[in-house]
């Protein structure tokens, strides 16, 4: 049994008694509860500390987390009762009015991020898990189990040869791709809101509070089995879903924080013998039958490649296609097309966004009872005509400023909760079949 942490070479006790001189020392009884922060110039000392703390670290000694600011400092953050995770962060530049991960992460397009602690977010992005926080002007994150500069992450590209300019490493350049694919950091938010600001006036008054909510570029695969999971049903229990195919069918990443991860299953494996039976024990209900059948036609059809080859399609064709998968309607087809298959311009409509449009833009719509083909086509066109090219993005900023669970950060003179028709609202998801 271990009864101390290691003890200090001479050459870092200066820095051990600057720690110990402001009362945020790292406790060196094991097994003792503790949580204390500590932000640092990063120095060569410090930096030589880091690593000397982290190479002695052993199961049930006291685990050193370092976090990386702007490049210049570094953030010590001590547990009792620790394991070592990860301790190599990084930063990429992005300010919030570009990405807000409060709202991105939990509007209903993805469902396997956590926030673990306020404002930390930790969730699965090819076969690596990434925990994010930010601040104004950053987005800091890092990845279990950590990528070797020689290890891609996600669909790795044909090696180029490069002439190198900047100190970032190889690995980090392959890290900060990931980010900027999956959250499409290519595209200026600030451009694209001030174009529909100018277009909508009802966008106008909701955005100040909504910004940064970007459409993520998922992974086709995870994209069109989590919203067949998604019919008739709400982001929590959609989430709970998704996590418990994950759990049957994905591989096994490890175990962070006594939590175990593991990737989005293959089409083969939800395609094989049995699999509707065993979800239909899992509380899938008729979704199983779906999401076996859907697995069965796409591996007739070319598995795999031949989903990613819809993205070569036109926004029509690549519609259509996907309409012909079990358990995939008009809505269900617009979300995929908006969220993985590069179409920014589909319009997901269910009677949420319905009822949206019919309160903010097609009040003749009001007198509706059913959401019918035509009206469908009618509101996604009226977006389309509004908003243009990027209209799907739009919807969602306006879909993630009507939800409930976003209520508190809109102000008391935008609240549509007010309205006599917002109140008979449910808050569904907006891809729900």
């Amino acid at each position: 049994m271990v009864n101390a942490s290691p003890t200090p070479a001479p050459r870092h006790l200066r820095l051990q008694r600057t720690v110990n001189s402001r009362l945020l020392h790292v406790p060196n009884e094991v097994g003792k509860d503790c949580s204390v922060n500590l932000i640092l110039p990063l120095t060569h000392a410090v930096v030589d500390y880091c690593a000397y703390l982290g190479g002695n670290i052993t199961k049930g000694c006291i685990a050193i987390i370092t976090s990386f600011f702007n490049h210049n400092e570094v953030k010590f953050y001590a547990v009792g009762r620790g394991r070592m995770t990860s301790a190599k962060m990084f930063s990429l530049l992005c300010p919030k009015k570009e990405l807000q991960l409060h709202v991105t992460l939990q509007c209903g397009q993805s469902f396997r991020w956590k926030e673990i602690s306020p404002g930390k977010w930790r969730g699965v992005i090819g076969h690596k898990v990434w925990t994010l926080t930010q601040d104004e002007s950053h987005i800091h994150y890092n990845i279990y189990p950590e990528t070797s500069n020689n290890e891609a992450c996600t669909n790795p590209k044909p090696k180029q040869k490069t002439k190198r300019t900047n100190k970032i490493d190889v690995g980090q350049e392959k890290l900060e791709a990931v980010l900027k694919d999956y959250f499409q950091l290519d595209f200026s938010l600030e451009k694209l809101y001030g174009d529909w600001k100018k277009a909508d006036l009802n966008f106008r008054s909701v955005c100040h509070e909504f910004t940064g909510v970007r459409m993520l570029n998922q992974d086709p695969v995870e994209n069109v089995f989590s919203f067949i999971c998604s019919s008739n049903n709400n982001i929590k229990r959609i989430s709970m879903l998704v996590e418990r195919l994950c759990l049957l069918y994905g591989a096994k990443i490890g175990n962070l924080d006594g939590t175990t991860w593991h990737s989005f299953p293959t089409v083969s494996s939800l395609a094989a013998d049995g699999v509707e039976e065993t979800l239909r024990a899992q509380g899938f209900g008729y979704r199983a039958k779906f999401i076996h059948k859907s697995a069965q036609m796409i591996m007739e059809r070319g598995g795999e490649a031949w989903l990613y080859s819809l993205r070569s399609l036109s926004y029509e064709d690549c519609h259509a296609q996907l309409m012909t998968l079990h358990g995939i309607g008009a809505k269900v087809s617009d979300c995929i097309c908006l969220m993985s298959m590069g179409h920014l311009s589909a319009i997901p409509v269910d009677t949420h966004v319905f009822q949206i449009a019919a309160r903010d833009y097609l009040p003749h719509l009001r007198s509706c009872k059913t959401l019918t083909q035509k009206v469908y086509c009618e509101i996604g066109d009226h977006f389309r005509k509004v908003f243009g090219e990027y209209a799907g993005w739009a919807h969602s900023v306006l879909f993630s400023a009507d939800l409930k669970r976003f209520e508190n950060m809109k102000s008391q003179d935008n609240h549509p909760s007010k309205d006599k028709h917002a109140k008979r609202q449910k808050t569904k998801h907006s891809c729900t079949k």
